[in-house]
């Protein structure tokens, strides 16, 4: 199936608006007394570059609720310092700097120095929430995961993902309903606000120099999750092209690992309209890349929460994951999927070897709804 300039078949195009679709459910309103706050809220955010961002407006919402001698701290992987640290809702950061092998003791110390009365876990490990017990947090909240219950003030349990079946819970919402549950108020929809550091003057003069061009196209061609979750790299070759052709310039983003495969996108076109930056940027400098380019075009992916969350358009392809429970947080997205009956799947490879789902979305298509957006968005192309 392919699609000419004029539009893409819409049943191929989805939007998601966090507002409306696909709400959470309810839960009972807990009181936390004023005096079990103690020095304030930490956070232990996900591991996971996209987990985190989806749960960023549940963390806005919160922010609202710590009173006003508190501070809001945030425990997450060391790698992602630049982006809380771009969070002015953020307090405190505490990196973990192994986060398969537990917390160290300095990292305990440092939780228990805080002297913080409520934690609340967005992710479902049992040893973190044993870990910030022994390192004296009092009244910890989360999902109802990993026998961790008991540990827990009050555990939230949510319906199991169904096999083969779009879930229409999305994991924002689920982070916010128990923001909610917690007395936080009803998230308007807007969001997170960054203020980005270093200033984009202050980075390294390649990167400004992309951060400054008009008509910059940033391609995400990876995907950490696995083989099946990303579109073929000549497809994101052919979207390229296009934007190449009409004037502007590409430039792929992603870890080392994935170099590879941003080399690939760019293989044969101008190289002084196309760079693979795969491996060779920080966090900060991605932030920057994503915030200054008209649009992003990407796999299911962390690259993709986050340009979504600086508020830029972009288009998203999907396939074996889905898209209603980990879409971007931003309506400015188009989300390409085609159901087939195999899917979502969330396999890291296709068991039948053609991944038809994610292969059925054309370079056409993605260029149709590129075009489009940039009508709407008043982006030459």
């Amino acid at each position: 199936m392919s699609c000419d300039d004029a539009a893409c078949p819409p049943e191929y195009v989805h939007h998601l608006d966090l507002l409306h679709d696909y709400p959470a459910p309810e839960f009972p309103r807990l009181t936390i007394p004023r005096e079990a706050w103690r020095n304030g809220l930490v956070l232990r955010m996900p591991n996971h570059l996209g987990d985190a961002v989806m749960a960023l407006p549940a963390l806005g919402m919160l922010r609202r609720i710590v009173p006003e001698y508190c501070s809001l701290q945030v425990v997450a992987p060391a790698g992602q310092r630049a982006l809380y640290g771009s969070l002015p809702d953020v307090d405190g950061f505490l990196p973990l700097a192994k986060i398969h092998s537990g917390w160290s003791f300095e990292e305990i110390l440092s939780l228990r120095q805080q002297r913080l009365g409520v934690g609340v876990l967005f992710n479902n490990s049992f040893r973190d929430a044993l870990t910030m017990r022994l390192a004296g947090v009092p009244r910890l909240y989360g999902a109802a995961a990993r026998c961790r219950s008991r540990l827990l003030a009050y555990s939230f349990h949510f319906p199991p993902r169904e096999d083969r079946q779009l879930a229409k819970m999305h994991q924002t919402n689920k982070c916010l309903a128990i923001a909610s549950a917690l007395g936080a108020p009803r998230w308007d929809g807007s969001l997170p606000e960054f203020r980005l550091k270093p200033a984009v003057n202050e980075l390294a003069p390649e990167i400004t120099a992309f951060c400054e061009h008009p008509r910059m196209l940033t391609v995400a061609s990876g995907a950490a999750y696995g083989a099946a979750k990303r579109w073929p790299a000549e497809s994101f070759r052919k979207v390229a092209a296009a934007w190449v052709e009409a004037g502007g310039i590409v430039v792929v983003l992603g870890s080392t690992s994935e170099r590879p495969i941003g080399d690939e996108v760019i293989a044969g076109l101008r190289r002084d309209r196309a760079f693979n930056l795969s491996g060779r940027t920080g966090l900060a400098d991605l932030m920057h890349l994503l915030a200054n380019s008209v649009l992003t075009v990407a796999n299911d992916s962390g690259i993709m929460h986050l340009s979504a969350a600086l508020g830029r358009p972009g288009i998203a392809v999907f396939g074996p994951t889905d898209y209603t429970a980990t879409g971007p947080i931003s309506r400015k997205w188009s989300l390409l999927f085609d159901k087939v009956e195999c899917a979502p799947c969330f396999r890291r490879e296709c068991p039948k070897g053609d991944a038809r789902c994610i292969r059925r979305i054309t370079a056409e298509m993605v260029i149709a709804e590129m075009r489009r957006i940039g009508r709407a968005e008043g982006i030459p192309f």
